[in-house]
């Protein structure tokens, strides 16, 4: 489509703007056919960018490399642009938009010169649904275009659900690298360096403004920048939730079925899970999404939650056939890896995979490596490499995945990856202390981590600490308002999950993986009102017999994972008294710090 025939005037004057602001040489208006994806991704094979991977072995499938400095978002160089400080919060890096605006616009000022505006317009969930929302996004990345293709519903069917007056979120991306007449890439990663990289959101005139990264969330902005950032303050003002939590659907044997969501910060499995394959006979889990939900009250009162997105954008190290069959089985064809290993034969390579490569690799740099069982050598893919793939060609995608009505949740899980104190599971008492659980989640910190000591608990409130677009003591306040929105027996119920714990000689107490599914069983039963529970003062928890424990679990294991570590509990109490709450002043909700104090008054009997 030409620019010219855009029936929507305000969408039409907002990539006119564009254009004299950043100067492209052309503009392009993305249709979301098969046919431009395949064009713009032959395009970039011939300039280098891109490598076609082995046709028999992974068919449709290509490899790019990141600039080594960028590869992963740049929290520090994330903003929430409220027009006060105060409504963005302790969590996040606030600037003042005026000074903002400024400050990009000078950076956009000529960026696309010698390049293309590819004007993306995509749909977050699907295409008409009552849940969704329409982007746009301006961008002078081929990458960003073909990866959209994939992570969203792309062109004219978008143009056409906007009609002339729809409203929509406006995204400005560039890669902040502008060609002089006759230059190019080279086949050199476009991107600008770091201090000049600035990934923007204004909550309140619901914009989206990118510069200098071509990586992941920072470049594809229908990602976390909307399904989240800006999303969460849609939801807010809305009276409905953006929520980063996975969706699955689990079937008892006699084919009932109910959709369960999860909250979980990184590191801990969640893509795992939404594609779980049971140990359990006779118990079926299939997905419906791995990463977002957004949910909206259905006319019967109940949460319904869709996937906003198309696709998977998972990390490749660590996925294997015995972590996640699913995905592997989902990234044989039509996928679009970056910064992982290539092999001699034209496939992928990673470090947990689950088989030693043999014979030399490129690593993610573009240099030869070659495998060491010692492991002495850097990796060979980069540990935030991606794999970008469609979910309907997961294995194990449930038919409802895009049914515009969403789902009816029935529970909400809550997990970190903690190797003490948590126990295997635990059941909210209510709605607000459901709230309560969510607010605390954390993770121990591991060796990775150069800025917090190991063991030592980094909370991450409803695994939203990074993505939560204004103040996280309101956001507590909106989890707990929306409740009033319908009766108690409609709310879903709300879990903490814990599959990590371990001895103390550092052995796990749980094998994870598919047996988490005898967890999720649990949960089920006492959501279908026939699991057994016991009340403790840190929740409801199922009795030793309420849960089928894997033959790798000892009853002295399982007595552990399903104990109340009072002594622990008290610490974690007072950890979160001192070092928690107090960040979030005067907006966190008073409902909490009762809750806080009801456990520890508990705890102490």
């Amino acid at each position: 489509m030409e620019l010219k025939e855009l029936k929507h005037k305000k969408l039409k004057k907002w990539i006119e703007d564009a254009v004299e602001l950043m100067q492209p040489d052309n503009v392009y208006v993305c249709d979301g056919s098969k046919t431009e994806y395949e064009r713009l991704s032959e395009q970039m094979v011939k300039e280098g960018l891109a490598i076609r991977l082995n046709a028999q072995k992974r068919p449709g499938c290509l490899l790019f490399r990141s600039d080594p400095s960028d590869v992963a978002r740049v929290e520090n160089r994330t903003f929430i642009a409220s027009r006060t400080q105060d409504a963005a919060g302790p969590t996040n890096n606030w600037i003042d938009p005026v000074e903002l605006k400024q400050t990009m616009t000078d950076l956009y000022r000529g960026c696309m010169r010698g390049r293309t505006m590819y004007v993306i317009p995509f749909s977050m969930g699907p295409v008409g649904s009552p849940i969704a929302k329409i982007g746009v996004e301006i961008t002078d990345s081929a990458y960003v275009v073909i990866n959209m293709h994939i992570m969203t519903r792309v062109g004219t069917r978008v143009l056409d659900a906007l009609g002339g007056d729809g409203e929509f979120v406006p995204c400005y991306h560039s890669v902040g690298k502008p060609l002089k007449k006759g230059e190019s890439d080279n086949g050199t990663w476009p991107c600008a360096p770091l201090e000049k990289k600035y990934i923007s959101h204004f909550p309140e005139t619901r914009e989206i403004w990118s510069y200098g990264s071509g990586y992941g969330g920072n470049a594809l902005l229908g990602k976390k920048c909307l399904a989240l950032r800006i999303a969460s303050v849609m939801a807010r003002d809305e009276g409905w939730l953006a929520e980063h939590m996975l969706i699955l659907k689990i079937t008892n044997p006699q084919g009932k079925a109910k959709y369960i969501a999860g909250a979980f910060p990184s590191a801990c499995g969640k893509t795992n899970l939404a594609m779980l394959v049971p140990t359990i006979p006779g118990w079926k889990v299939e997905t419906v999404g791995d990463d977002i939900a957004w949910l909206k009250f259905g006319s019967d009162g109940r949460l319904y939650a869709i996937n906003p997105e198309a696709g998977f954008f998972g990390v490749a190290p660590g996925t294997s056939e015995e972590s996640n069959y699913n995905a592997m089985k989902t990234i044989e064809k039509n996928t679009i890896f970056t910064n992982v290993a290539l092999t001699k034969d034209m496939d992928v390579w990673w470090e947990g995979i689950g088989y030693e490569p043999e014979g030399t690799l490129i690593d993610w740099t573009g240099k030869e490596w070659v495998y060491d069982k010692n492991k002495n050598n850097a990796p060979a893919a980069h540990p935030n490499s991606r794999f970008t793939t469609p979910a309907s060609q997961c294995p194990s995608i449930a038919h409802e995945w895009e049914d515009p009505n969403g789902v009816p949740i029935s529970a909400f899980l809550f997990g970190g990856r903690r190797a003490h104190t948590i126990p295997l599971v635990l059941e909210s008492k209510n709605w607000l202390h459901g709230v309560f659980l969510g607010s605390i989640v954390g993770s121990e910190v591991t060796a990775a981590a150069l800025d917090l000591k190991v063991g030592q608990v980094r909370r991450d409130p409803f695994a939203m600490l990074p993505f939560c677009g204004y103040h996280m003591g309101d956001y507590f306040k909106h989890w707990i308002h929306i409740a009033r929105k319908t009766t108690p027996d409609k709310l879903p119920k709300i879990y903490f999950v814990n599959w990590f714990r371990k001895t103390d000689d550092d052995k796990w107490l749980w094998p994870g993986y598919g047996d988490n599914s005898r967890v999720l069983k649990w949960i089920f039963e006492r959501c279908d009102g026939s699991g057994k529970a016991v009340e403790t003062p840190i929740g409801n928890m199922p009795p030793l017999d309420a849960i089928d424990r894997p033959a790798s679990v000892s009853a002295q294991d399982m007595e552990i994972l399903l104990k109340v570590d009072t002594e622990g509990w008290l610490q974690e109490v007072d950890d979160i008294r001192r070092n928690h709450y107090p960040k979030f002043g005067d907006h966190l909700p008073k409902e909490l710090y009762e809750l806080l104090d009801e456990m520890e008054k508990g705890l102490r009997k």
